[in-house]
């Protein structure tokens, strides 16, 4: 047979198994209405059974375009933008508006006024470091930042800025001047949850060694670890020597003797680093694990020691 006559069947064929496929939905389709007909005139369970069993090839084949997934445009925090804006404003002065850091605060605050600090004050009018501490979402899409200012002389000098924030296209602008504001207040600490003392003994000698290891590279770190742990030193190792001045426990296990395989203890740790600088009083979050008679370190939680407060 020709390759045109083969073609021509193809063309033909088409139609016929689409107008195939139509009749035989239809025929489905004709076929549970008289099923549910059927069933009404049967009684109530019938009817149910019907309706649970009819087809929903109809319904799929017409529901082909998949549904649109909308999300929510999340606002963006803007305090780094004022941190940034109050640590250039702070730095300019009206007396010279051509200066980078004027024209910076300029561009990011377009309305604002610049401070004109006195020629005598020097190097003392600029701060040290600024850095955001609080943000507070406002209504209209605007935002409340707090920024502090650190001076030479250890004054700090906290900032109010409102901000306008358009979460779409991720922009920000300085709505106002920066107000002076009192800063924020100490916050009562709950009584912490690492109420064990724990004696010298097994379990300070190895988390001593881990640390010793960790910070100073006194050893391998993995001989201190449990099995599938893995943990890396600190690299370069930051300090010469490391003594452990304190450990304290949540569950009464860490202050005896090392307890039965798989035993596991929360305990935050004090220690005293040493390096050519100093000394340096650091804290650290452990669970260990017993294994052996020995304990095993099984996670470090760096950055969540705290002497009060629950976890």
């Amino acid at each position: 047979m020709s390759p045109g006559k083969q073609a021509s069947e193809r063309e033909a064929a088409a139609p016929m198994a689409a107008g195939a496929r139509l009749e035989s939905m239809r025929r489905r389709v004709r076929l549970s209405r008289l099923a549910v007909l059927s069933a009404i005139a049967a009684g109530p369970v019938a009817l149910c059974v019907a309706v649970a069993s009819t087809p929903t090839t109809v319904q799929a084949a017409t529901s082909s375009k998949p549904a649109a997934v909308r999300t929510a445009a999340v606002a963006a925090d803007p305090g780094g933008y004022a941190q940034l804006f109050v640590s250039v404003w702070l730095r300019s002065s009206a007396d010279d508006a051509t200066s980078a850091q004027a024209r910076l605060a300029q561009s990011m605050a377009p309305d604002i006024e610049l401070p004109a600090p006195a020629p005598a004050a020097g190097a003392q009018s600029k701060p040290e470091s600024v850095t955001a501490v609080r943000s507070a979402q406002r209504e209209g899409g605007t935002w409340s930042v707090t920024v502090a200012a650190q001076y030479a002389d250890g004054s700090v000098r906290y900032y109010a800025v409102p901000v306008a924030a358009d979460p779409v296209a991720t922009s920000f602008t300085v709505t106002g001047a920066p107000g002076v504001v009192a800063g924020p207040a100490r916050t009562e600490v709950p009584k912490s949850s690492y109420g064990v003392t724990v004696p010298e003994g097994d379990l300070s000698s190895a988390v001593g060694e881990f640390l010793a290891a960790y910070l100073t590279g006194a050893g391998e770190v993995d001989r201190y670890l449990a099995p599938g742990v893995r943990m890396s030193a600190v690299s370069p190792a930051p300090y010469t020597t490391v003594s452990v001045q304190q450990v304290s426990a949540v569950e009464e296990a860490a202050a005896g003797q090392v307890p039965a395989d798989g035993t596991k203890v929360r305990v935050l740790v004090q220690v005293e680093a040493r390096d050519s600088g100093g000394r340096w009083p650091l804290g650290y979050e452990l669970t260990l694990k017993a294994r052996s008679g020995r304990w095993e370190v099984a996670a470090l939680e760096s950055g969540t020691a705290q002497d009060g407060g629950a976890r």
